[in-house]
């Protein structure tokens, strides 16, 4: 790949016969388990965000500004790589990727592209914040390589971004999406979360209906969730309010419906695309296809070993302008445990999944019965599928009730 230029701007699935496969089809949910990705942290913020529990280091904190060093350990790490399989999909996520100057991200690319080789129509995916994001840098990110884009929007109400600590503003949003639109990325997603207690659910349909309104090629959107040593965790525990789970699937399913009726396709839990545009970082993560992470706290996945890097900055330094790999541990899954995985992840996919070995006796288990009588789970064109998303983690936590004795 000429990291120069732009990929082409037709999004195309390998080997398919044709450019825009459904994005909840089971052909491309099992194509996607052979593409090969990596994952490239960036842990750099302006500010540190109270939900956030992710490996990130804001701008007045230690090492806030060691940008190139960072930069130069990534490049060191990635030539620590032994595979040198070709790239179908690489993710730059934070933190904020955008922190860092358009030269910099083009030095990365360069050096995954020596280790790897990075397919010519490689889906290449940067996530941003809107308050970054300019024409010029649009333009810039464009011409190095990227061809897709994830803005971390989260919502279109003042009151909510403010209690989310987000700073840009709903106009900063709508400005870096047409700047994206104009710089003719291949895909231009956004990022919504829903379930903040600012929220209401005029102010929710506002969010969701301004975020179709733009027409992008991908949503996503989460549940506030109270991570464990965050500020909001502190705050909830001091009396603050915290989110309220069947608001939250109520404002969940507002969007499912609003997003469908305008073409969006579901094709996991919380993730909306139109033909053509699914993640293809994503699909692959999900359809365990092996996976290179680099970067703090990054975790990758291949030959069968899972392994995750240092989250601590300075720590990570130390270890990689030493010479030596910066994992902070790693593990071998076993063949029950490797299926197990597939099947519970698997069944994330609005395409089902696969039974094997664990989801036959699960189905026929004393609660696999029960919830497939309940409509919850089914059996479709010999794929396991959850028919009501919101309950998908309640379903994969019963199938650790199956043992290796049961399969």
């Amino acid at each position: 790949m000429n990291v120069e230029q732009g990929p082409d701007t037709g999004y195309r699935i390998p080997d398919t016969g044709h450019s825009s496969p459904r994005p909840d089809s089971p052909e491309l949910a099992e194509r996607a388990h052979y593409w090969r990705s990596a994952y490239v942290h960036i842990p750099f913020c302006a500010r540190r965000c109270p939900y956030c529990d992710f490996a990130v280091v804001a701008a007045d904190e230690a090492g806030g500004s060691d940008t190139q060093r960072y930069v130069d350990a990534l490049v060191a790490e990635i030539g620590m790589e032994s595979d040198s399989s070709e790239l179908h999909a690489i993710n730059f996520g934070g933190g904020t990727p955008t922190r860092l100057h358009p030269d910099a991200l083009a030095q990365i690319i360069g050096a995954l592209d020596t280790q790897f080789s990075i397919e010519d129509d490689a889906e290449i995916s940067i996530e941003a914040n809107p308050e970054d994001w300019t024409p010029a840098l649009a333009d810039d990110l464009r011409r190095i390589g990227f061809n897709r884009v994830s803005f971390g929007i989260q919502s279109f109400d003042p009151v909510v971004l403010e209690a989310l600590g987000r700073v840009h503003s709903p106009r900063d949003a709508l400005e870096a999406f047409t700047a994206a639109r104009a710089a003719d990325f291949t895909t231009v997603s956004i990022d919504l979360i829903y379930g903040t207690p600012a929220e209401t659910d005029e102010s929710w349909h506002a969010t969701v209906e301004r975020a179709i309104g733009l027409g992008p090629d991908h949503l996503s959107a989460y549940a506030l969730t109270v991570e464990g040593g965050t500020v909001l965790s502190r705050a909830v525990r001091g009396g603050a309010p915290e989110p309220d789970p069947d608001e939250q699937a109520d404002r969940y399913e507002y969007l499912d419906q609003v997003a469908q009726s305008a073409g969006l396709i579901r094709y996991e839990v919380s993730n909306w695309a139109r033909p053509g545009h699914a993640c293809r970082y994503n699909l692959s993560t999900w359809m365990m296809g092996e996976f290179s992470a680099f970067g703090t706290g990054a975790h990758d996945s291949r030959n069968g070993v899972r392994a995750r890097n240092i989250r601590r900055l300075d720590a990570y330094l130390k270890h990689v302008e030493a010479g030596t790999r910066p994992r902070s541990g790693s593990e071998r899954l076993g063949e029950f445990e490797s299926e197990r995985e597939r099947f519970m992840v698997g069944l994330r996919l609005a395409a089902g999944v696969l039974p094997g070995v664990i989801g036959s006796p699960f189905i026929m288990s004393d609660e696999g019965r029960r919830l497939t009588d309940a409509g919850v789970i089914a059996v479709r064109n010999g794929r396991v599928v959850v028919l009501r998303p919101l309950l998908t983690d309640l379903v994969a936590r019963s199938v650790l009730s199956v043992s290796p004795g049961d399969c």
